[in-house]
């Protein structure tokens, strides 16, 4: 059966296993949410039915039998009603379930599942997460991609900020081993991914950590460079530079008629010159032909953190998207027509 993830439930599943099919939520794959949306049968292992996974509730996937384990009795039925909801410890309730059903002797409808694998590889035809590379300047996807086929076969601990590169890495980079995806959930908190890799380091010394961050919750905590140089970790740092707050232009560009206020990052500093002050090692990335170059080089330099500024492509957008309070049935893919406008999220003014 298919398998789905929250942002922050990521790595609790194998994200490159044939039965994972993405993340789910606001910037999950279309592949995922429709699964979740048009499923027989849900079942919610410890999460939270927030309402970027929901969407519109009333019409979060409307035809199914729902499924919730939680340890918190307070998280069930919260946001959705379920069927069966069954409190406990995961690890415990799994074992307890899986000797039942064994017990039981119950059977899996093969031929039923082969039909709904069919339908799931239609829906990943879409190819909700294809984007074109620009030989001139760089793409974020293309970089963070590439970062991923790097490090992929590595023992790989990944730190991220809030916002456009936080969704970018978590579509792009598959995490295999729970507690590795290290991520700001709840209120965003921008300026987490430097000190909780530095964190990371200093657990793990022998481990291969990496902070994709973006140019503006970089410098929320940008002093703690201070704290990855004397304690030489070898950080790598990939700073998605595109000189925006990006995540809230989109939003703005999207449902507020490209009506920019406060999101210009144009007076950032040169980063690889700040690391340079701190005594670290810096990288610019400029040329989508250097990206494989540059990366091999900061995953190869051990001496101490190092930065890479990639100075990427100004105002792209992540797709796919299901705009706050709209349904599933509502997500957008790719770039919608510049003369076509899209409604105010829930809640906004």
């Amino acid at each position: 059966f298919p398998i789905t993830s929250t942002l922050q439930g990521l790595g609790a599943f194998p994200g490159d296993d044939t039965q994972f099919v993405g993340m789910l939520g606001m910037h999950g794959t279309y592949e995922a949410n429709m699964a979740m949306n048009e499923c027989d049968l849900m079942i919610n292992i410890g999460a939270r039915f927030d309402d970027r996974i929901t969407g519109k509730v009333d019409e979060f996937s409307p035809g199914s039998k729902k499924i919730h384990v939680d340890i918190d009795p307070s998280s069930i039925n919260k946001v959705v009603n379920v069927d069966v909801a069954l409190v406990g410890d995961v690890a415990h309730v799994l074992e307890d379930a899986i000797k039942l059903w064994k017990s039981k002797v119950y059977k899996v409808n093969k031929s039923q599942v082969k039909d709904w694998w069919k339908q799931i590889d239609k829906w990943k035809e879409v190819d909700s997460l294809g984007f074109n590379e620009d030989k001139k300047t760089i793409k974020p996807q293309h970089a963070i991609q590439r970062l991923y086929e790097l490090t992929k076969e590595k023992d790989v601990f990944v730190t991220t900020e809030v916002g456009q590169h936080q969704m970018w890495t978590a579509q792009f980079c598959k995490t295999n081993e729970e507690r590795k995806w290290l991520s700001s959930g709840g209120a965003g908190t921008m300026g987490y991914g430097l000190p909780s890799a530095i964190g990371a380091q200093l657990g793990c010394p022998d481990e291969l950590v990496v902070a994709v961050v973006g140019d503006g919750g970089f410098q929320m905590t940008m002093p703690e460079l201070a704290t990855a140089a004397i304690h030489k970790l070898p950080i790598k740092i990939l700073i998605i530079n595109n000189r925006y707050l990006g995540m809230v232009r989109q939003w703005q560009q999207l449902f507020f008629d490209n009506r920019e206020s406060g999101v210009d990052m144009m007076g950032n500093p040169d980063f690889v010159k700040i690391g340079e002050a701190y005594g670290i090692k810096g990288f610019h990335l400029r040329r989508t032909g250097d990206i494989t170059k540059v990366l091999q080089k900061a995953l190869d330099y051990n001496e101490g953190p190092c930065i890479i500024e990639a100075e990427v492509v100004k105002s792209d957008n992540v797709f796919p998207m299901i705009p706050a309070g709209a349904a599933v049935a509502d997500m957008i893919i790719d770039e919608p027509p510049s003369d076509k406008k899209l409604e105010k999220p829930v809640g906004s003014t």
